[in-house]
């Protein structure tokens, strides 16, 4: 069975992508607009690499810094699921952040 894969905002329904029912109030989240990432881990924008973008919630607190240190991130359950799913091709957040340079 092959299911679609789903992006952060999907998986965690977070309503901070754009159009969000959330993102008047929240913000539209970075992931769901940074182009850098678009195609990552078959995932829209940083929507499957959520962890290397700065101003992402995790949790349901602003990581601010999450570019900075992405390995914050390694024990939200999503970051698990595309490690998961993207095994043996997932792509860690040192190669991420020079790819979003790029």
């Amino acid at each position: 069975m092959n299911r679609e894969k789903r992006n952060c905002w999907e998986y965690k329904q977070c309503g901070r992508e754009p159009g969000g029912g959330r993102a008047k109030q929240l913000g539209v989240c970075p992931a769901a607009t940074e182009k850098g990432l678009d195609g990552v881990h078959a995932g829209r924008n940083a929507g499957r690499s959520c962890w290397v973008v700065a101003g992402t919630f995790c949790c349901g607190t602003l990581a601010g810094t999450a570019a900075a240190e992405p390995y914050s991130c390694t024990c939200c359950d999503f970051y698990q699921l595309v490690k998961k799913e993207e095994h043996p091709d997932f792509i860690f957040s040192g190669t991420l952040l020079t790819h979003r340079i790029k």
